[in-house]
């Protein structure tokens, strides 16, 4: 049985979306079975492939890949998503995460950074490039408002929310804790239930408004 990561890459851009397959066919365990070349020509792939992941360009002609998103997991719910962005189109992003993307990456990673995102949203993390949380806390951090209710988070919640901020998987967050992965995980869902958070990145987003991660 294949057990390979099957792979669809949407990009309009024909040599970036070449490269991303070349890349993708050198990392073991990953295998690229369809590419598109806008969001119409995504959909139709989809009705006759089945990926594990898809790497989705934001801005195509035609249909752009927050509607090709939003499309995709009405009928294909349990469709991983990664959205690819350049520097500038920060904007959009905000948006593919409400349309269900599992995480972000700018178009200047590396093979290594591809891989490890690969890694981590297979395993059911969430995954964004570092160098976009300056966007996020430019865009929303509001000095006055850090002291608001911040939803009676306690502090080992607090110390949780942090480590995840920087990556840290349950297990990781555990062993720095002294704790069991049992109570992280009862802590993380805890966090995410006063936070009203849907996902890793939506709560990054919140406690980057209401200042409650150190950056």
């Amino acid at each position: 049985m294949d057990k390979s990561i099957k792979i669809i890459t949407v990009d309009d851009h024909e040599i970036f979306r070449k490269g991303l397959v070349f890349i993708l066919n050198q990392i073991s365990g990953v295998n690229v079975i369809g590419e598109a070349s806008n969001g119409h020509e995504f959909l139709k792939l989809l009705d006759k492939i089945t990926p594990d992941i898809v790497f989705m360009d934001i801005r195509m002609p035609e249909m752009n890949g927050i509607e090709a998103t939003k499309k995709a997991l009405t009928k294909y719910p349990g469709l991983i998503i990664i959205a690819i962005s350049m520097f500038g189109e920060e904007e959009y992003l905000e948006n593919m995460i409400k349309a269900g993307a599992k995480g972000f990456l700018l178009k200047d990673i590396d093979k290594n950074e591809i891989e490890y995102s690969i890694k981590q949203i297979h395993k059911g993390q969430n995954y964004y490039s570092p160098e976009l949380l300056p966007y996020f806390t430019n865009k929303y951090i509001n000095p006055r408002k850090e002291t608001e209710n911040i939803y009676s988070l306690t502090k080992r919640e607090l110390e949780v929310l942090n480590l995840i901020a920087k990556g840290y998987t349950n297990n990781e967050i555990a062993k720095k804790l002294f704790i069991s992965k049992r109570t992280v995980d009862g802590h993380k869902a805890n966090i995410f239930d006063k936070t009203n958070s849907k996902n890793v990145v939506s709560l990054l987003i919140y406690a980057i408004k209401k200042g409650l991660i150190k950056l």
